[in-house]
């Protein structure tokens, strides 16, 4: 008899137990995960390629392959576009000496002949001139005919054509080229530069560089392969920064103010990292499948970004992350 008041105690002092536990469980503050997120290394990745087409000629790297910003992944054969830089150089050349000659104007010899032949023409018409003169003068007298007299004259109006022809073109010569002209040589020299520097570019972009730090992922293309423009030849993964993306629920959203500093953990490695808030979202979303948390998927979450200030090779991206908030 005695030993059923022991059981009757034992399971009294177990339920009590049990109670006291769910009372701790539930009591506030008292909550394990209270300060805990939970969340993921942000993926980062670009892809690289060329601006122009071409025929791959060389491929620097390969995957795996940890690259710095300027480093050369790969070229194109710069065949094409060396020639067309040398074209556009040509044709700068042209415009660039037409430019200077309306500038310089007519050389001084150019402008000596330009008087000779006024000189030239003058002589001319003042000798039509006195024979036509000379003519009017027999045809009073009638020492002449009239088909003379007329010879005469029309050879007098034609030199006179012709010196006034010549006095334009002195002219011409000493005035200099029109501010017209002179604007659009400038214009065409301007055009001239522009194509130099656009074959310059096409000539650059055959060489394809890295943006930024990173590791290569993914070696799309070979040498000799035919690539357009904008066709990806490599995957890279951004190594500049670290981002941690975790969600938060609306009665914590105090404890993740921007700035916050927090600790990560990754089970991976017993290092804990430093991290700050840089970014919460301002619209809740429903709760992403892949945070693994406690808590119901269909609770509103809201986003938030970490920068991982001390991170190394072994936070690597998509890898989950728990994040301890401060208390």
């Amino acid at each position: 008899m005695s030993s059923v008041p022991k059981k009757r105690i034992a399971l009294l002092l177990l339920i009590g137990l049990l109670i006291a536990l769910v009372v701790l469980r539930l009591w506030p503050g008292n909550d394990a995960t209270a300060h805990l997120l939970y969340g993921n290394v942000d993926v980062r990745d670009v892809q690289l390629a060329f601006r122009t087409t071409g025929r791959i000629a060389s491929l620097a790297v390969d995957e795996g392959t940890a690259v710095q910003p300027g480093e050369v992944l790969a070229r194109l054969e710069p065949d094409i576009a060396e020639e067309s830089q040398a074209v556009a150089r040509a044709n700068l050349a042209q415009a660039s000496a037409q430019l200077a000659s309306l500038k310089a104007g007519a050389r001084p010899q150019e402008i000596a002949q330009a008087r000779a032949s006024v000189r030239n023409a003058q002589a001319t018409f003042d000798n039509a001139a006195s024979d036509a003169k000379r003519q009017e003068s027999l045809i009073r007298t009638q020492s002449t005919s009239q088909t003379a007299l007329d010879g005469a004259r029309a050879a007098r109006d034609r030199a006179a054509a012709q010196l006034a022809s010549a006095r334009e073109a002195l002219a011409l010569l000493e005035a200099g080229a029109r501010v017209e002209d002179i604007a659009a040589a400038e214009a065409a020299v301007t055009a001239a530069q522009a194509r130099l520097a656009q074959a310059a570019t096409s000539l650059a972009d055959t060489t394809l560089l890295a943006p930024s730090p990173g590791i290569i992922l993914t070696r799309a293309r070979e040498r000799g392969s035919f690539v357009q423009a904008g066709q990806p030849v490599f995957a890279m993964a951004l190594t500049d920064r670290v981002y941690i993306r975790a969600y938060v629920d609306e009665p914590r959203l105090g404890a993740v103010a921007p700035g916050t500093e927090v600790l990560i953990h990754s089970d991976s490695s017993q290092r804990s990292y430093i991290g700050q808030i840089g970014f919460v979202s301002p619209q809740a979303e429903f709760t992403p499948k892949s945070v693994q948390t406690p808590e119901l998927r269909t609770d509103l979450v809201y986003r938030l970004r970490i920068v991982v200030k001390d991170a190394d090779s072994r936070l690597r991206q998509g890898m989950p992350v728990t994040i301890e908030l401060p208390e």
